[in-house]
């Protein structure tokens, strides 16, 4: 992808979740990648949303070094590293402090699939990390976030579920290019805010049955996907 068009890409990632209401003050970022060149191009630190352009965006390569020096890069730039190193299928990062995912995440509660509008996205539990480490907190505290999340998706599908919640933090959520990512990151919320009423009526409801599962996940995903034009 030309630079021009991934700057674009990862600023209207950055504002479509304060748009979507995913992302308050200067809290989350949004990233991409061009795997062809190994370049990132991510949400400047601390610059409020309503002044970033396209040129705000900062370009590093896939070791986190800037390729330019006019803004520093966001502060969770070695996480998204870290996870464009692990998942090479995917091409756009989302981390937000969404309200719902990070209730989630802070009670340590995976979500499983309860119902369709779920499985439209994720093929399966959306799952929590374990806690970082003292020693990973205090040497290495945003890498080691990267890293926990690739641990805790292991040799499952990255693209299959899109989306880690981390253990007293809040979640991160990936796709195939930047739009895709924050697609991901709106249904996320969305399937913990449900999860999160239904335990009201339920504290542990059942998971859908896998059959029902994989007929929503695939008609959207996949080689045989029949939904859309």
């Amino acid at each position: 992808m030309p630079l021009d068009a991934l700057k674009s890409a990862a600023l209207e990632a950055n504002l479509d979740t304060v748009r979507h209401g995913l992302v308050k003050a200067t809290f989350g970022n949004a990233s991409g990648i061009d795997r062809a060149s190994g370049r990132i191009v991510i949400k400047p630190s601390g610059v409020p949303y309503p002044e970033m352009t396209a040129d705000h965006m900062v370009l590093t390569d896939l070791d986190g070094a800037a390729l330019d020096n006019r803004f520093r890069p966001s502060s969770d730039l070695d996480t998204h590293v870290a996870l464009y190193r692990a998942f090479p299928q995917i091409g756009g990062i989302v981390h937000t402090h969404s309200t719902y995912a990070t209730i989630m995440a802070q009670a340590r509660r995976p979500i499983p699939p309860l119902g369709t509008t779920h499985a439209d996205y994720f093929r399966g539990t959306i799952p929590v990390t374990r806690d970082l480490t003292a020693e990973e907190i205090t040497t290495r505290y945003v890498a080691a976030t990267g890293e926990v999340i690739a641990e805790t998706v292991g040799d499952g599908d990255p693209l299959a579920i899109p989306a880690a919640l981390v253990a007293g933090h809040g979640p991160f959520v990936w796709g195939r290019d930047p739009a895709e990512a924050v697609m991901n990151a709106m249904i996320l919320e969305e399937v913990a805010k449900m999860a999160w009423h239904g335990a009201v009526l339920d504290a542990r409801p059942p998971a859908i049955s896998d059959t029902l599962l994989d007929r929503h996940f695939l008609r959207k995903h996949g080689a045989n996907a029949t939904y859309g034009q």
